[in-house]
């Protein structure tokens, strides 16, 4: 695990790729709980029988929000930011989901840090996301996540 007690030494590591996550497998009570809390209960995602028998998948398959959530809790795997009197999430730019994932697949987070800039004291860092997923050749989706960091000076 990478460990970053201030901006400078964030910033050394620009251009360059921070890590990959473990693997996280999204099962079916992931899902609906997902459907649950966001009131997405489309038949693609909560209807295994359905999905099977109709779906072009041949199973159900995650939410591509239910993907993106997954980025703090993958993020946390690869890098711990000390020091901090608050984070922020920013945003996500560039986002494209390049492949569904189904049921029972198991995804990992790999991180870039495409850009680093120090706005007043405030850490604004670009961060090359790939959600990939175990044994395919597409990731699940890639973009940026931009996040805010407020070191303890």
């Amino acid at each position: 695990m990478l460990i970053i007690n201030n901006y400078d030494e964030f910033a050394a590591h620009a251009g360059k790729e921070l890590g990959v996550s473990e693997w996280h497998q999204i099962n079916q009570q992931q899902i609906n709980q997902f459907a649950d809390a966001t009131l997405d209960h489309q038949w693609i995602h909560v209807d295994e029988t359905r999905a099977v028998e109709e779906g072009p998948f041949k199973s159900t398959i995650a939410h591509g929000y239910l993907t993106l959530s997954l980025i703090p809790y993958l993020w946390k795997q690869i890098i711990d930011i000390r020091n901090l009197k608050m984070e922020i999430n920013y945003g996500i730019e560039h986002l494209r989901f390049a492949q569904p994932v189904t049921v029972n697949s198991e995804v990992r987070l790999k991180v870039k840090l495409v850009a680093i800039a120090n706005l007043r004291g405030v850490t604004k860092a670009n961060i090359g996301i790939e959600l990939e997923i175990k044994d395919q050749r597409k990731p699940a989706f890639t973009g940026e996540a931009v996040f805010l960091y407020h070191f303890i000076s």
